[in-house]
């Protein structure tokens, strides 16, 4: 074999394992990247299912407090009409925007603030406060909402892993090629830091 040809069939092999790297380390990227999204969407099922878990409970809540009290039905309206709002605003988790977060988040503080005028309300009947169903009911809410700030924490953990990854050098042109785009984070809604508190 002449040497000029061996040459040329030594830097074809070289290029053919350079290509080969190439192709495993952009599959290997391509993976883990769906791996992370799927972890993404599973996290955020985890955040929809406690939203559910609310939803669920508040008109059983809400009917305790109707029954037991003469009671202001302005206050148990907004309640019901923040509820209904705030089941209609669902977010695919493949196609999350900060708007659409945010329109989600809306919805659902606007939700967390009737229930909150809802408990000061409340206050002024120790009679629905001492019944057993309120005192499970509230203990249940109670609950929930710290189940949905758990799971809110995990979500934005997940989505800062999957962000993270995605936007660092040399899988940016990976996640570039294929679609794939940084999620967005729960964030504090607008007076957060006076974060009104459901009081039982």
């Amino acid at each position: 074999m002449k040497k000029g040809c061996l040459i040329s069939v030594i830097i074809a092999a070289v290029i053919g394992l350079v290509v080969l790297g190439v192709v495993l380390w952009g599959t290997k990227v391509y993976n883990q990247m769906v791996s992370m999204q799927e972890g993404v969407k599973s996290q955020w099922g985890n955040v929809e299912t406690q939203y559910q878990r609310r939803a669920d409970l508040i008109p059983n809540f809400v009917n305790t407090v109707k029954g037991a009290a003469a009671f202001e039905q302005e206050t148990l309206t907004q309640v019901i009409e923040a509820r209904a709002k705030a089941t209609q605003v669902t977010l695919d988790p493949t196609k999350m925007t900060a708007e659409n977060m945010q329109q989600f988040q809306a919805a659902q503080g606007e939700l967390s603030s009737a229930l909150s005028r809802l408990m000061v309300v409340v206050e002024k009947y120790p009679e629905l406060k001492a019944t057993q169903n309120f005192r499970d009911l509230q203990v249940e809410l109670e609950g929930t909402e710290n189940r949905i700030s758990v799971e809110r924490r995990k979500f934005n953990e997940v989505a800062q892993g999957f962000n993270t990854f995605i936007k660092r050098f040399p899988q940016n042109f990976i996640a570039g090629m294929f679609g794939f785009t940084e999620r967005p984070y729960f964030e504090s809604m607008e007076g957060a830091e006076k974060a009104p508190q459901v009081q039982f």
